[in-house]
This record gives structure tokens, sequence and C-alpha cells, in this order.
């Protein structure tokens, strides 16, 4: 989504009953134009938090439970750290702290890494390796936009990279060098895809990362996804199944 796009966006996505109160969606639609024009952004890297590292994911991995809404908030845990003395090594409590901002980074990132989603054909990649946005894209079919395997995450393949010769035989390398959702695991329940609309739009949903919704107008070039959740990861999902 880009700011001018942003209304339709979120008409959409609406469909599940997320989404923002006409006087949020002002809002937003406003500040994002302000901070755009104030920070140069190019509708693709626009988010002002710091990027996520490891030790942020590590640090705020034993977080559990809703955010608090304040971003200088410190949730308290305590975990096992090696101390040395001299010869010896023993372990010991310790108290960590991790302020909400860090663990918001982090969920984000965790998010984007594990369910945005992008249409086969919206972008390709050259020869000679970069990424670019397919310009001639023109939206996927009726038939392709009810197959998992027309989306792909939406970031650097890690299960393609795995493949035999013979699996990526069929694969076109100029479309297809990012991890299908159709292998995602568990295969048989980990996204929701229905048409809506009257088969005018299709939308999927995350089961792992509820409040993840992505959707996108067949024939069109209308698509992006939106995250309304409490942050919460399903970690019972392959129980629910």
């Amino acid at each position: 989504m880009d700011a001018e796009s942003l209304l339709l966006s979120l008409e959409l996505a609406s469909g599940s009953g997320q989404g923002l109160s006409p006087d949020r969606r002002a809002s937003l639609l406003t500040s994002l134009l302000l901070v755009k024009r104030d920070y140069r952004l190019n509708c693709t890297d626009w988010s002002l938090l710091p990027p996520a590292t490891e030790e942020m994911v590590v640090q705020t991995a034993m977080v559990k439970g809703r955010f608090m809404g304040d971003p200088s908030h410190e949730y308290e845990h305590t975990e096992l750290q090696k101390v040395n003395e001299g010869d010896k090594v023993f372990e010991e409590e310790v108290v960590v702290q991790v302020k909400e901002e860090t663990r918001l980074v982090s969920i984000i990132d965790q998010i984007d890494k594990a369910v945005a989603i992008i249409p086969r054909g919206a972008l390709f990649k050259t020869p000679f390796g970069p990424t670019n946005v397919n310009r001639t894209f023109e939206g996927l079919s009726l038939s392709e936009a009810k197959k998992l395997s027309s989306y792909f995450h939406f970031r650097e393949a890690v299960d393609l990279k795995n493949k035999t010769l013979l699996e990526k035989a069929d694969l076109d390398p100029s479309l297809d060098f990012m991890d299908s959702l159709e292998h995602d695991i568990p295969k048989a329940g980990s996204w929701s895809i229905q048409m809506e609309r009257g088969n005018a739009l299709v939308v999927l949903r995350s089961l792992l990362w509820p409040g993840l919704t992505f959707y996108h107008a067949p024939r069109t070039k209308n698509y992006g996804y939106i995250y309304v959740g409490t942050g919460e990861k399903n970690l019972d999902l392959p129980f629910m199944l």
C-alpha cells in the first residue's frame, strides 16, 4: 500500500471487519502524506522504526501477552545466564527488561518474514540479479487468483534454495524466485482463501498470524495486505487442524 491508494486499500481489506474509523482513516492519510514529504519516502521503505536485529528477536522471544500501548513500557522476565568466576562456570537468574518499542520492531519483522505476500508476476528478476517491479503485470486471472501457488512470500527465498533441479524444472527463474504459499507448513491450514464481492476480490487470511489480511482484485494491479491483530502468533495452529 502507498499513501495515494490507502483509502482504497483499506476498503478492499475490510471484508472481515478489520479497518479504521473514518476519523482515523483521514488522520492516517494526512500523516502519511506529511511523512512522505518530510522523509522523502519511496512507498517501499516507509517505516521509521529501527530495523530488527537478531538480538532484538532473542530478547523479545520470552515476552508473552498483548501490547500495552506504551512504547516506553518495559516488560520483565528472568532467564538463566552463564557466569564465569575464575575456573568455575555457573548459572544465575538475571532479570531482563525489554521495551515495548523493541518488541514491536521484532513482531513486525516476524510478521513480514512469515506472511507478507505478493502475487506471482508482480515482480521479476533479471538474469543479472536485480529485482524490479513488473510494469506489464495486469493482475492474476480469476482461475489463478484462487490458487495458493499464485502467491509468494515477499522475502528472499528460503525453501526454494533446497529444491532439486528436477523440482525447479517447471519454474520460470524470472518469476518464480520466491517461496510459494502452497508449500507452507501445515500445508492444509496455514491460509484461508476466499472470493468476495461476486468474485471481484480474492482475500487470503493467515491462520498462523491472525489479523493478517491480503487482498487482490483479479485482472487488476490492486493488491496489498494489512495487519490488524494483537501481535500474537497462533502457536496452537498445528493442533487445530
